[in-house]
């Protein structure tokens, strides 16, 4: 969502569209009537879904990210719908959503207004690689931890991402607050519904839809925000392939030979296998000797074959890797403290707590803190 093109044309055309524009009571939802001006200021990203901008509301100051697509009348557009329903710390906030006419008679396209954030994670890692230098593990920490807080949330209320990347994971610079974006491939998922295979960006995709299955669970997710995870850390992407062949490949090489069971696990149709028996390569030796062992060991729990043995979301913010966190005297910097959402959890999140994991995830000291401001 935010990969930045050569899209100056692109601009041009959301400026003479969009600058000075009042855009009155055409609010998707008609129970709120909205005026706003936007100023289109740059564009942030293209592809075949159309294209996403930066843009001013004059009214505010405000900046927003503006996502436009064009909107074929007869469907409702699912990613709106999807939004609509959302809202969690470490999902991007959907502000606005309104319609606006194209060049050719009927053309209808569509302009969801969400919260703009400075960065992305794959910005960030990007920034440490030009400097030749690792992403700082309190990054790595606070980064991975926030991908399970919004995977708990998103999976709770139904719906699977099916595209977690770098770029899809939004930072705000100052805070280090992440947001997943992006939910032009999301779907709810529904037990015994077919969903399509080839979903999921390259060096993201889990093995099971490599493999063609199509009833697929929400731990496609969990896999893509391992991925992202270990990106962190190696500073270059885990499992690089050209093809889905070719991922399969460095999935072995790392994982091993998945055995019957496993395959069976991941797509029961799919009998046909003939690769090469090749052991799996210990996971201290996959990362630089400075990794902690809490990173290695969470890396290594969250990318396994058999979708049944990962973690959920909240199974993997439970892990040692982000005791730091937990910790009231953990700062990112000496003049910056944690984020203060990482310990507000939604209805959602705990309703799927037990008490022994309400224990682990809320520290004392919040709770000590939440219950004095209880008191009148």
């Amino acid at each position: 969502m935010a990969v930045k093109g050569d899209a100056s044309s692109d601009l041009r055309a959301l400026q003479n569209s969009f600058q000075n524009m009042k855009v009155e009571g055409k609010s998707d939802d008609a129970s709120k009537k909205a005026s706003f001006t936007y100023n289109a200021e740059r564009v942030l990203g293209s592809g075949s879904f159309g294209v996403v901008y930066q843009a001013q509301v004059v009214e505010t100051g405000e900046s927003v990210a503006i996502k436009k697509v064009f909107q074929d009348k007869r469907y409702k557009n699912r990613e709106l719908q999807i939004m609509k329903e959302l809202k969690h710390p470490n999902v991007v906030e959907l502000k606005h959503a309104f319609y606006t006419s194209g060049e050719k008679p009927g053309e209808t396209y569509l302009n969801v207004v969400m919260e703009y954030c400075s960065d992305t994670v794959y910005r960030v890692m990007k920034h440490y690689s030009k400097m030749k230098q690792p992403v700082p593990h309190i990054f790595v920490q606070l980064y991975s931890y926030q991908m399970g807080r919004a995977c708990a949330y998103i999976h709770a209320v139904g719906i699977c991402h099916r595209d977690i990347k770098p770029q899809n994971l939004l930072v705000d610079g100052h805070t280090h607050a992440l947001k997943l974006c992006d939910f032009g491939s999301a779907k709810p998922l529904v037990r015994g519904e077919p969903n399509v295979a080839y979903i999921c960006s390259r060096y993201y995709r889990a093995p099971e839809l490599i493999f063609g299955a199509t009833d697929y669970g929400f731990v496609i997710d969990i896999w893509s925000a391992a991925c992202v995870s270990a990106e962190l850390i190696l500073g270059h992407p885990m499992f690089p392939g050209e093809s889905g062949v070719d991922q399969l490949v460095e999935i072995i090489k790392v994982l091993g030979t998945p055995t019957r069971e496993e395959l069976m696990a991941m797509n029961p149709n799919y009998t046909e296998f003939k690769f090469p028996q090749i052991k799996p390569h210990p996971w201290h030796k996959v990362f630089r000797s400075r990794t902690s062992q809490e990173a290695v060991d969470y890396i290594s729990k969250l990318l396994v074959y058999d979708p049944k043995l990962r973690p959920t979301g909240l199974q993997c913010c439970m892990h040692a890797l982000f005791d730091d966190l937990r910790d009231p005297n953990t700062r990112i910097s000496s003049s910056k403290p944690l984020p203060e959402h990482l310990f507000v959890f939604s209805k959602e999140e705990l309703a799927a707590m037990d008490a022994d994991m309400q224990r682990k995830l809320i520290p004392a000291w919040v709770a000590q803190k939440a219950e004095k401001g209880k008191t009148p």
